[in-house]
This record gives structure tokens, C-alpha cells and sequence, in this order.
């Protein structure tokens, strides 16, 4: 993506506020039966959440005002900023009941990211990078796997995200290699450290994310 890009915004993006609207009447019901999922700081919600609010409050709430209250309620940037963040899904307990499908916490991402950039001077490609990095180590899915499951219509978020894990795969490499020579080498962690030109805090750092992905 050329750096004089503007990114574009998404036709069809939802409300621009980072909070859920609360001008809906069901929505403003849902908020105070489930503040832990509706309310200030929301978490991702439980697929079929729809029928099983149905279910509970049938009678006091429409349908149709359901639906509406989650339209509303899932397209806010503070809900989408939950999914990108990778939280779990949870049911109206509270219980997390299931991850995020990484193709969705990707797309969060990259919603999010066009309703900041839009509204911002500086360019947060940079910290869009990053983010999708975390979202492709959390996923478990091999570099041409989770670029394949995210791939979308807007080709300038496909190269930036393949340019993200092409980053991300030569860490990765380099991590798993500094494990390797440390592994062999027989030194403490302090002088192997020194020998890299690394502070030990951050040789620690990498040796852990190489051992935690083999």
C-alpha cells in the first residue's frame, strides 16, 4: 500500500461512535440486564446469542427490537475492538463458551483500524501490522492457511496483511534459530545474550516465543 494512501472506508461499516449506540430501547434494556456484555467495556458474544436472548426476554422485547439492539450493539467500534483483541465468545452467563474464529478477529481488525485511520493525521498502518501479527501467532495457522481464510475484496489490506506475516514468519525464524544456538551453545543466558548484542530481558522474551510455538 503506497504510503500516500488513503485508506478507504468500508461501505459498509456500521457507527462510527467507539460506543454502542444507546438510543435503541431494547439495546438500552440488554445493557442493564448484561452490563459485563453490553455495557461500557463489551466482550464478544456467543453465536445464536439472537434465540437465546429470544428465549429469555420474549415477552418484554420484539424481535425485530432484538435484532435491532444487536446490529447496533455488534457494528460499534468498542464491540468490534473486543473481537480484534482477541477475546472469547460468551453466552449471557458470562460463561465463555468459544474463541473468536480467527478470519473474524482479522476482519475486527481491520474495520477498526479504517474507522481510526479515518478519523486520524498520523498513519496507523504500523500499528495495524502489529496487530494482525498477534492475531496470525494467536490463530495457530501456518503463514499461507491464515492468509488464504482472511484474504477480502480490498487488495491493499491483502498485501499489507501479507507483508505483516511475511514479518512475522522471519521473527519467527530468527526466534526458533536463537533457541537452537542456545540450546546448543551450553552458555547462561546472560553471556549468550551479550554474544547477540541483546539485553537478556529481551533474549528471554524471544527464547520463550520460540519454545512456546514448538
Amino acid at each position: 500500500m503506497p504510503p500516500s494512501s488513503t485508506p478507504q472506508r468500508s461501505r459498509t461499516a456500521g457507527p462510527r461512535s467507539s460506543a454502542p449506540a444507546r438510543t435503541h430501547p431494547a439495546l438500552e434494556a440488554l445493557a442493564q440486564h448484561y452490563p459485563a456484555l453490553f455495557g461500557e467495556t463489551p466482550k464478544p458474544l456467543k453465536r445464536g446469542v439472537y434465540e437465546d436472548l429470544l428465549e429469555r426476554h420474549g415477552e418484554a422485547l420484539t424481535a425485530d427490537g432484538i435484532k435491532a439492539a444487536l446490529a447496533l450493539h455488534t457494528r460499534s467500534t468498542r464491540y468490534l475492538n473486543a473481537v480484534a483483541g482477541g477475546q472469547p465468545r460468551h453466552d449471557l452467563n458470562g460463561t465463555v463458551v468459544e474463541p473468536v474464529a480467527p478470519d473474524q478477529r482479522h476482519h475486527a481488525i481491520l474495520e477498526v483500524f479504517r474507522r481510526r485511520q479515518a478519523r486520524s493525521p498520523q498513519d496507523l498502518r504500523p500499528q495495524l501490522r502489529q496487530r494482525i501479527v498477534q492475531s496470525f501467532e494467536a490463530s495457530g495457522l501456518g503463514q499461507e492457511a491464515y492468509a488464504t481464510l482472511v484474504h477480502g475484496r480490498d487488495e491493499a489490506m491483502n498485501q499489507l496483511t501479507r507483508e505483516a506475516l511475511e514479518q512475522a514468519v522471519q521473527v519467527q525464524a530468527r526466534e526458533s534459530a536463537l533457541l537452537r544456538a542456545f540450546e546448543t551453545g551450553g552458555q547462561e543466558l546472560d553471556a549468550f545474550a551479550a554474544g547477540y548484542g541483546l539485553a537478556p530481558a529481551d533474549a528471554r522474551r524471544m527464547l520463550d516465543r520460540a519454545r512456546a510455538r514448538r
